[in-house]
């Protein structure tokens, strides 16, 4: 763990230790206000709950950085609320809970390579690929007229089950890319 030398070092992307537990920082803005001293302020996830803390850091304030790192492990499979993976280095099984992978499950499939987040030796989370390709299991068709006002979106069913709004030229059995950050449509896979 290494500590900050200013305010200026804290970047989005960073690993920091907050109330004892390891965040990301997902948003960093210094901002100076009149007659105040300036802040960074900042939203932080916390990778252990997940949860997003906004905090403003000001000068002077100690900032830890985390003793985080990452391991490869595969997804094995899901039993009621429990998701098995497997460290691809070790070939240790760890296990997580729905709970604690929040939105992140509507995007694990067989077999799916993702980065283990471990904090001080132990296993915290998983961090998926930042974009993934999933087959349309399911998609309404679309209609003549339908795109009269402009863009106009559908939903459509993944494989693992997830909801998605597509364009309405996505067909069942079209492979798409979906950001697993946001949850969004990226664009469809050319075979």
């Amino acid at each position: 763990m290494a500590i900050l030398g200013s305010l200026n070092d804290i970047k989005q992307g960073l690993t920091i230790i907050y109330a004892g537990e390891p965040c990301k920082v997902v948003l960093a803005k210094f901002v100076r206000m009149q007659q105040r001293k300036p802040v960074m302020q900042t939203k932080l996830r916390n990778l252990i709950n997940g949860k997003v803390i906004e905090y403003n850091f000001k000068p002077g304030e100690k900032v830890e950085t985390g003793d985080l790192s990452n391991k490869k492990a595969s997804f094995l499979y899901a039993a009621g609320s429990e998701y098995a993976f497997m460290d691809n280095e070790t070939y240790e099984q760890i296990s997580f809970t729905k709970e604690k992978l929040g939105e992140q499950i509507n995007f694990l499939k067989e077999g799916v390579e993702v980065n283990l987040l471990t904090f001080n030796g132990q296993p915290i989370n998983i961090e998926l690929p930042a974009k993934m390709n999933f087959k349309i299991t399911a998609a309404a068709e679309a209609v003549k007229g339908d795109s009269a006002q402009g863009r106009v979106m559908k939903t459509a069913e993944t494989e693992t089950g997830f909801n998605v709004l597509v364009p309405m030229f996505i067909k069942e059995g079209d492979i798409i890319k979906i950001n697993t950050e946001t949850g969004e449509y990226v664009e469809r896979v050319t075979n």
